[in-house]
């Protein structure tokens, strides 16, 4: 096994609203049966261990972009929705965040009950997964989130956290049971970040006779599993910056989600009757189901889809939301039933607005587009944890702003 990446992420407090909460668990598994329907389970292990996508699917659930709640909200929504229908999909959820990460080897001996799995070496994965992050690198961070993915194959990815209460800052690390990298198209062999001072790295070569001590104990050899790809280093500010965002992607999504384009594209016929701003929230969905790893350097721009609960962008459009949910959730059942054109409309989506980005120049119109996306927020049953969004105030000659 190894870790396939991590993220620095600031940490942040305070509960998921249940409409949040509810619809996340509902859109996270749709996505979650586009994948299996069109890659398979190991796609699933896959884009979970990569830090980059994880966060980006995080953005296009509604949860704040940068933010640590993202990795217990998501995987709390995802374990809802999925431990249900394991059987039928073939995807298990263990742990979760405090005593719940406790149970994991319980649950992972229940599920290798019920599929013959060798539980034993699953509960030793994941206890030397926890350790290794835990202690053998000793960067400040504390585990307080496990949680421990697997297929009825038996293949696996661990997603668990950590914070340094010092700073107010939680690490998220990643690993993957393949011997394959994630997302092989782009590997990365490099790790870098914020220098934040001397930790103890028993990895380390200078750590040789220290380790060969600790070895003793566990009998596992902690650099073997330290094969780190990826390191994601969301910035400390809430609100989401035209730096944060790849823009000439950001506009093609937008260009795409115009009145008149649907009907532009003979691909995107079935999705006609579809409103221009579900067609934006699709198309970064799109992105997520069906999006090379290069995609996914700007997690920022997922909050595109659904907005963030803390209103960064801007508020979450619950109808938006509401639309999306329906729409994916139709095509997935018709693709089972092997008619596969609704999933091909919105696969073509993400290819349109891709082969779109080689002559698309952007406005550079950024803050604009905020206020635009606030300001038609209550339209869309805007959404945060404060509250509904209201109509825009009006100016002094009654007229309502309005900025494009």
């Amino acid at each position: 096994m190894k870790r396939s990446g991590s993220a620095d992420l600031p940490l942040h407090y305070g509960q998921v609203p249940k409409w949040l909460a509810d619809r996340m668990a509902k859109l996270g598994l749709a996505i979650t049966e586009s994948i299996l329907v069109e890659y398979g389970q190991q796609e699933i292990l896959r884009r979970l261990s990569d830090p980059f996508w994880f966060q980006s699917f995080g953005a296009v659930l509604g949860m704040d972009w940068h933010s640590s709640g993202i990795t217990t909200s998501v995987m709390g929504a995802l374990k809802r929705a999925i431990n249900p229908r394991s059987k039928e999909l073939g995807i298990y959820i263990t742990g979760g965040k405090g005593k719940h990460s406790k149970e994991t080897p319980a649950e992972l001996m229940k599920i290798a009950s019920a599929t013959g799995l060798d539980g034993m070496e699953l509960v030793r994965c994941s206890k030397l997964s926890a350790k290794v992050d835990n202690t053998a690198v000793q960067d400040g961070f504390q585990l307080y989130m496990h949680n421990f993915i697997l297929t009825a194959n038996g293949d696996w990815t661990v997603v668990q956290q950590g914070m340094r209460t010092e700073d107010k800052t939680a690490r998220r690390y990643h690993w993957h049971s393949s011997n394959l990298q994630s997302f092989v198209e782009e590997p990365h062999t490099g790790v870098c970040g914020i220098n934040q001072g001397a930790i103890l790295n028993l990895t380390a070569a200078e750590a040789k006779d220290s380790r060969q001590g600790m070895l003793q104990l566990t009998l596992e050899k902690p650099e073997l599993m330290m094969q780190e790809i990826q390191q994601l280093i969301m910035p400390r500010h809430h609100d989401v910056r035209a730096e944060n965002v790849d823009l000439k992607r950001l506009g093609t999504t937008l260009w795409l989600a115009q009145e008149n384009q649907v009907s532009n594209f003979e691909e995107l016929l079935l999705m006609e009757g579809v409103g221009p701003r579900t067609v934006q929230s699709l198309a970064l969905v799109s992105e997520v189901i069906h999006g090379t790893p290069s995609r996914f350097k700007d997690p920022a721009r997922f909050s595109f889809a659904h907005g963030g609960k803390d209103g960064h962008p801007f508020p979450v459009p619950t109808m938006v939301y509401d639309e999306t949910i329906s729409n994916l959730e139709n095509a997935v059942q018709k693709a089972k039933l092997d008619f596969s054109e609704k999933q091909d409309a919105i696969k073509a989506l993400h290819t349109i607005a891709a082969r779109a980005e080689k002559d698309f120049t952007p406005n550079n119109n950024f803050d604009q587009l905020l206020e635009k996306e606030r300001n038609e927020s209550w339209m869309y049953g805007g959404k945060t944890v404060f509250g509904d969004a209201k109509p825009p105030r009006k100016n002094k000659n009654n007229v309502q702003l309005r900025l494009w």
